[in-house]
């Protein structure tokens, strides 16, 4: 289990949701000039207490958190400790049946704060079987 003195020294809660914020606001001005597909019938709209900028900034603090799962951060950290930065939190399941309320803004907030790509990526350091595996020394 995390800390909770540990886990407030890793991320910053007020620095991600402004820029959350101001992100969701410029993305808004900027949907907003654009032509909108109407939307289907039947379709589902999502509504909720939590605003979308706090929906993203609680997924994010997840993932700086330390903890393994999302339902271990959310039902140990966000609900006891985090009431008071978050006063319209839902309870875990209905915190999960919104995330795809929130992917798609939340993808194009993270492709903006990507780094100078260099060239080299890793993806995975998983070990990868080679087969006849020979010493370095025969393969000189």
């Amino acid at each position: 289990m995390v800390n909770v003195m540990t886990l407030e020294s890793r991320i910053d809660l007020t620095e991600v949701f402004w820029d959350v914020d101001d992100f969701h606001k410029a993305f808004q001005k900027y949907t907003s000039s654009l032509l909108q597909i109407t939307s289907s019938v039947g379709e589902k709209l999502y509504r909720s207490r939590l605003s979308l900028s706090e929906f993203m900034t609680i997924v994010i603090a997840c993932h700086g958190s330390g903890y393994r799962t999302f339902k271990e951060f959310y039902t140990l950290q966000e609900l006891p400790h985090w009431k008071k930065a978050f006063p319209n939190l839902v309870s875990y399941n209905r915190f999960v049946e919104l995330m795809p309320w929130s992917m798609m803004l939340l993808c194009c907030f993270l492709q903006t704060r990507t780094g100078k790509i260099t060239g080299i990526s890793f993806i995975d350091s998983t070990p990868i079987k080679v087969q006849n595996a020979l010493p370095l020394s025969s393969r000189i």
